[in-house]
């Protein structure tokens, strides 16, 4: 399979990748030999065409696609099987890349429900129902005509220019299946591309349909919009088209909630996504990233404006704890999410409360002991939290970033503190002290570990002890 394609008889280059061109060889061999035509299509056209790798492999075959995926994984040795009979969809794995095949097909919605109604058709009728026209082309595998590609609405100039649109008129198009207003966000944020004006109109005018999709698909296309290089670009969008309003409102209502940063102030729900790119430059960890986005989440139930100062924002961390109590299990995220997104955000004004004071090794330990073994990301979340657009103080705050990890570094290797705890576990204590389980030993463990903290005996087993019997029946 060469790598030259026709696109609206117009000669193109297109990259296919050169370890795929004999599977793709093979599979349009196949496809004569079972007289069902297959055609790679959707992502895998535009991704060679913008010569960007893909992790799949989407086909359309005009015919049975699950007996032709079975006759190919028994062909080339493929596993993990799957065949979803009424969708007509069937996949399997080879070599670790996934092979999804569908038959041609057209679908058929009702207002009430994004599962739609499906019969078989021909490629072109399959490619109108696809979500955007630089999806909506397919390479002929063929051995007659390889790499012949159907583009009946434009996608590839589209690709050109850079811009998202749906194939046929895009209130139908989003009323049908509305994740695709979520997915159109998340292409503009992936791909750097433009929202078509009317398709934005569109996905704003269809909006409340998300309400019939399932919050684990809706929460899906969020973690894609995160996992990108530049996330803000796909959140602005949904704000814009007032999507934001309906799947994550605690987020929209950032807008307009203003925050002193010296003499102007500027927006935080801007501020939120200037962090979440910031972290997003720093780390693929959507855990983090999802932080990022939540850190401030708080700040519009506590603002506060103070004569002289502007406004303040005191304890939004802890509101923000609270609020995400109830936003990740709405959002059907795992608990992972939550403990570690509450943490982070609990803690993320900690290290800046520090800056400017006299760093004293009691409130060292306090945040290396509460942050635990997050305490990296909590400092990778707080650089990330520095938006001014004035580069000396930039500067300024990074540098006494890394003067408070110097001395956590410091307190850290006099006192062995990650993961710390008493070194006299409670049932030492209730053996010295005659004591059976209760809160007593809990107190008495926390004193130690207070004393600990506070610099009064060192993180040692016997100071602990005769700290221990020193504050006994006290």
């Amino acid at each position: 399979m060469g790598a030259g394609i026709i696109l609206n008889k117009t000669m193109h280059k297109i990259m296919i990748p050169k370890n795929l061109r004999p599977l793709l060889t093979s599979l349009g061999k196949f496809g004569e030999d079972l007289n069902m035509p297959v055609y790679a299509v959707g992502g895998f056209v535009r991704d060679c065409m913008l010569k960007r790798p893909g992790g799949e492999i989407d086909f359309v075959v005009v015919g049975d696609g699950p007996a032709f995926a079975e006759h190919a994984k028994d062909r080339l040795g493929g596993h993990s099987y799957v065949v979803y009979q009424r969708f007509g969809t069937a996949s399997f794995l080879h070599d670790n890349l996934k092979l999804e095949f569908v038959s041609a097909r057209k679908e058929s919605y009702r207002d009430s429900s994004r599962n739609p109604d499906v019969s078989k058709t021909t490629l072109e009728e399959d490619l109108k129902r696809r979500d955007f026209t630089m999806n909506a082309m397919a390479m002929d595998l063929g051995p007659k005509s390889p790499g012949k590609v159907t583009d009946p609405f434009h996608g590839a100039e589209d690709i050109r220019k850079k811009r998202i649109r749906t194939p046929l008129e895009p209130e139908a198009t989003f009323s049908e299946d509305p994740l695709r207003i979520l997915r159109a966000a998340r292409f503009a944020s992936q791909l750097h591309f433009e929202i078509d004006q009317d398709t934005k109109r569109a996905m704003s005018a269809t909006g409340e349909r998300l309400k019939i999709v399932s919050q684990e698909r809706i929460t899906d296309e969020l973690l894609k919009i995160l996992s990108h290089d530049q996330p803000s670009v796909g959140f602005f969008i949904l704000l814009e088209t007032g999507v934001l309003d309906i799947i994550l409102p605690e987020l929209s209502h950032l807008v307009g909630v203003e925050q002193r940063d010296d003499h102007h102030h500027k927006d935080v729900f801007e501020h939120t996504m200037k962090v979440l790119d910031n972290i997003s430059g720093m780390t693929d960890d959507l855990l983090l990233r999802f932080t990022a986005l939540m850190h401030d989440i708080g700040k519009p139930r506590v603002k506060k404006y103070v004569e002289g100062t502007g406004w303040t924002f005191h304890g939004h961390e802890m509101v923000g704890v609270r609020m995400l109590k109830k936003i990740v299990p709405r959002l059907k995220l795992p608990n992972t999410y939550l403990k570690y997104s509450q943490k982070l955000t609990g803690l993320h004004m900690r290290p800046i409360q520090l800056i400017g004071e006299e760093v004293t090794d009691s409130a060292i330990r306090r945040l290396i002991v509460h942050a635990g073994p997050d305490i990296q990301d909590l400092m990778t979340l707080c650089r990330a939290d520095i938006t001014s657009g004035n580069p000396a103080r930039v500067q300024k705050h990074l540098s006494n970033f890394d003067y408070v990890v110097e001395r956590m570094n410091e307190v850290e290797e006099k006192d062995r503190l990650r993961m710390f705890q008493s070194p006299v576990r409670g049932d030492e204590i209730m053996t010295v002290c005659g004591l059976e389980p209760g809160p007593e030993v809990g107190r008495l463990k926390g004193l130690i570990e207070e004393a600990i903290l506070e610099g009064h005996i060192p993180n040692e087993h016997d100071a602990a002890l005769d700290y221990l019997m020193k504050i006994n029946n006290r």
